[in-house]
């Protein structure tokens, strides 16, 4: 994938801010639920300083995104009406999110289930 395919073309957020479409120079839209981009931030709080340390976000189901803001040329920071906004999402990291979305949603579910959360 070259850097080029990465530069988004469109961030689009859904009338009742739920989901979040991205949309990238090669034509790849991704349409990204708020829950995913909550559980999946890539903040320190949820990924931790290793992938011992990643911890399974449970209980939002109902997250909503209230605001996103421009970090640079390479980043957009989205605020959640749960007050999370400290995951700088990376156009690579939202093209991973969007290309790895089935995967990486049946892993958190497998997750909550191990662990007796709830979404």
């Amino acid at each position: 994938m070259s850097p080029s395919s990465l530069w988004p073309t469109e961030l689009r957020l859904s009338k009742d801010k739920s989901s979040l479409t991205v949309s990238f120079e090669d034509g790849a839209p991704y349409t990204l639920q708020a829950e995913y981009l909550r559980v999946r931030s890539p903040s320190a709080e949820v990924q931790g300083h290793s992938p011992e340390q990643r911890v399974t976000v449970g209980g939002k189901r109902a997250v909503k995104i209230t605001n996103l803001e421009p970090v640079g040329n390479y980043a957009v920071r989205i605020t959640f009406d749960d007050g999370h906004n400290t995951g700088l999402y990376s156009w690579s990291y939202l093209r991973v999110l969007g290309a790895k979305n089935d995967e990486r949603w049946a892993e958190y579910l497998a997750e909550l289930a191990e662990k007796g959360l709830s979404r």
